[in-house]
């Protein structure tokens, strides 16, 4: 095999494939990217079994083959040359020579034929939503994953479509976050669970152009995303997704309607005083057009007054400030509202149309002077 690619699109192809390739797996050809130039195309490829990604770069082949290269040596190798045209050229015993200016690397490559391809997949009509929506309902949601695997389910997001309208859900047990989105057209149902690792590597490759769509394609064990000469495959989570609908509530005994920017930068300015793995709640004292918040911890205490416009109860709540701040950092409006029923109860933040709602569990609390 022969070829020559400029930097730039090596870099990027290999990059993008990159989030495929395993931090710890026990089959050696699973921590190489393959290399295939066999069919006409320069095409880079890399697979974990639950995780896959292709993508095509542009490049000139001089000489068909195929070769698979240790993902990580070839990456640093590629990012360290210098930005100028690439020369990759195999030998029949899989001596790759990657060459640029007066640089020269030799690496031993493995057989493509151990490689463990995409799966192949029949793709029937697509859902098709554009890079900039995708890559903000993702932003919106991922957040409220569970970072362990104690229930699968949790570690994936809900995809949801029913008519012109996608759903996407995410919950940890202490949160969830809903978003919901207006499609261009309308589609078949859908109910699939996604894995968080999945939609976060999708979204660090999405350009996020409006202009610019995804084709994606589900089947009973897989979801395909298509993009950019980019294909990604991955399986999805099996199991039936937590009943939703029977979690959220209309009721409300205080209604507040706050500036968002002012409430996180309080927030913000009061987690100053929590060390890391503190868990220190931030108590809201809620009555007629203030909103006091007050955090206590063993490096000091603050409070700070916020306006507001209240309906209903006074009430005194504490949360995790954490859980605020993801929430409100994901939120555009400049104003929110915010329902609550009594201290022990979820509160929960969302638009009139619902077209986002977080869902945040109170933390109980000591009462500070």
């Amino acid at each position: 095999m022969k070829l020559i690619c400029s930097k730039s699109d090596l870099l990027n192809g290999v990059q993008i494939v990159s989030k495929a390739v395993p931090s710890k797996t026990t089959m050696s050809i699973l921590e190489c990217i393959l290399l295939d130039a066999s069919k006409g195309v320069i095409k880079l490829t890399a697979n974990d079994m639950e995780l896959g990604i292709e993508t095509i770069i542009e490049g000139d082949i001089l000489e068909k083959g195929i070769v698979a290269l240790d993902a990580k040596i070839f990456l640093e190798i590629v990012r360290k040359l210098p930005d100028n045209d690439i020369t990759i050229e195999t030998d029949k015993d899989l001596k790759t020579i990657i060459t640029c200016e007066k640089s020269k690397f030799t690496i031993i490559g493995k057989s493509g034929e151990d490689f463990s391809y995409l799966p192949l997949i029949e793709k029937n009509d697509p859902v098709i939503v554009s890079q900039f929506t995708l890559k903000e309902v993702i932003r919106q949601t991922i957040f409220s994953i569970a970072d362990n695997d104690t229930n699968k389910l949790m570690s994936g997001e809900l995809f949801e479509i029913h008519d012109d309208e996608l759903k996407v859900v995410s919950l940890d047990g202490h949160r969830i976050s809903i978003r919901k989105i207006k499609m261009k057209n309308t589609y078949p149902s859908y109910k699939v669970v996604i894995p968080g690792k999945t939609l976060n590597e999708i979204s660090k490759i999405l350009s996020g152009d409006a202009e610019n769509d995804v084709n994606i394609y589900f089947t009973d064990k897989h979801v395909i995303f298509e993009f950019d000469q980019t294909t990604v495959v991955s399986r999805l989570i099996e199991g039936e997704y937590f009943k939703i609908d029977q979690m959220l509530s209309n009721d409300y005994e205080t209604k507040v309607k706050i500036n968002k920017k002012e409430l996180l930068s309080c927030i913000d300015r009061a987690t100053l005083l929590v060390k890391e793995g503190d868990k220190k709640p931030i108590i809201m004292n809620i009555i007629d057009g203030s909103m006091e918040l007050k955090i206590n911890s063993t490096v000091g205490s603050m409070n700070e007054d916020i306006d507001i416009e209240k309906n209903g109860r006074d009430l005194m709540i504490g949360f995790n400030p954490k859980f605020l701040i993801d929430a409100l950092r994901v939120i555009d409006d400049e104003e929110i509202s915010m329902y609550l029923v009594n201290p022990k109860a979820p509160c929960f933040i969302r638009d009139d149309e619902n077209n986002y709602i977080y869902l945040i569990l109170p933390v109980n609390f000591t009462t500070v002077s």
